[in-house]
């Protein structure tokens, strides 16, 4: 079997789909996107096409090295999510080309099921106790909102309180038996994550996630020993050598992106790194259906996996859901709170390829929002 193409396709609401050909018929698919910047990662897909053309795709960490290190230049978003998209769908083609799930070329599953979470906003003030409430009626028993709106380096008072209540009110709604997730987007300074997290303690969250910004590893240990709340973190990390500070500092989850850090291949790695930490992994996955169907494939075969994301509904998605673009929507069906283990070989999906090619017509050109703060200054987003 020989690689005959690599198309990408740009599809909304702000999606990049992979599309690897072989001289077989069996074609693999991946999701290599960074959020607002869609066209340049397709533009490195198409430099690492070189790469691959004509080679036989099954050899997947050899052709790993290859992409990784073969330009000398290493990591960052945009090369490590070109190159996760391509070895997502050359593991989904190994899986379609043996008649497997993915999770069967990683050892096997060891679990049955996968717990999710669903996204329910909270950025601005809205009704998070509704949303939450609507999130549990879907099926989900696991919400994560967003913690505040753009947040001065120290808030008022009245501002503190205000995100203390958020929280508060959707822990009432969705009670004791259920679990809230709160993710501060990197929006709240190290001094305002440590007078903010010990008021939400009473809340229970399961974690709070990014509660600096990923650079700010110096502060992420002092910030981790300042609750007992579990701290997550590592979205907008690329490699195992950018989780391990993360590990190092104390989190207790690590939240890698399988289609930005990498791919399946290095994601698998990392969720071993967390282990020797005693960390569990929570996959970061606000995107598409290939982008979840990966999650899906590490999380049946990982022993560390705590949590799955979703963007089942999620606000940025402009009234599109993940599962038009499948044959099967179903696939993706939440079940008292879990995913289940897709059927079919490969990702276990079937993309609708007619209605990617022609909402790849229309393609986007999706930007993530710029911010203010009262001042008119840059807020982080």
């Amino acid at each position: 079997m020989k690689i005959t193409a690599l198309r990408t396709y740009l599809v909304p609401p702000r999606w990049c789909f992979l599309r690897i050909e072989t001289d077989e018929g069996i074609d693999g698919w991946g999701e290599p996107v960074v959020e607002g910047r869609a066209a340049t990662v397709a533009t490195a897909i198409s430099e690492l096409a070189d790469y691959l053309v004509g080679r036989d795709p099954s050899p997947i960490e050899d052709l790993w090295q290859i992409l990784t290190k073969g330009g000398f230049y290493r990591g960052g978003p945009v090369l490590s999510s070109a190159v996760a998209g391509i070895d997502t769908a050359l593991w989904d083609i190994a899986g379609k080309a043996t008649g497997r799930p993915i999770h069967r070329l990683l050892g096997g599953p060891v679990r049955d099921r996968v717990r999710a979470y669903g996204w329910i906003g909270g950025d601005r003030p809205s009704e998070v106790a509704a949303s939450a409430t609507a999130a549990i009626e879907r099926g989900f028993d696991a919400v994560k909102m967003n913690g505040s709106p753009e947040l001065p380096f120290v808030a008022t008072p009245a501002v503190t309180d205000a995100i203390v209540a958020r929280v508060e009110a959707v822990r009432q709604a969705i009670g004791p038996d259920r679990d809230v997730a709160i993710d501060f987007h990197g929006r709240v300074s190290a001094p305002m994550a440590r007078r903010l997290l010990p008021l939400l303690e009473p809340a229970r969250p399961m974690f709070v996630e990014e509660p600096v910004l990923p650079e700010q590893v110096e502060a992420l240990a002092r910030v981790v020993a300042s609750t007992t709340i579990p701290i997550a973190t590592g979205e907008r990390a690329y490699s195992r050598w950018d989780v391990k500070p993360l590990l190092d500092a104390g989190v207790a989850i690590v939240q890698p992106d399988p289609q930005h850090a990498g791919g399946i291949s290095e994601v698998r790695r990392i969720a071993s790194l967390a282990e020797l930490y005693g960390a569990s992994v929570a996959l970061h996955c606000p995107l598409g259906p290939i982008a979840l169907a990966a999650c899906l494939q590490l999380d049946l075969a990982i022993p560390n996996m705590l949590i799955q994301e979703t963007g089942l509904g999620i606000h940025y998605d402009e009234g599109l859901s993940l599962t038009d673009y499948l044959v099967d929507p179903d696939v993706f069906r939440i079940v008292e709170g879990h995913l289940l283990p897709p059927e079919g070989p490969g990702l276990g999906i079937e993309v609708d390829v007619e209605r990617v090619e022609h909402a790849a017509v229309k393609g986007h050109r999706w930007r993530i929002p710029v911010w203010r703060h009262e001042d008119g200054s840059f807020a982080e987003w």
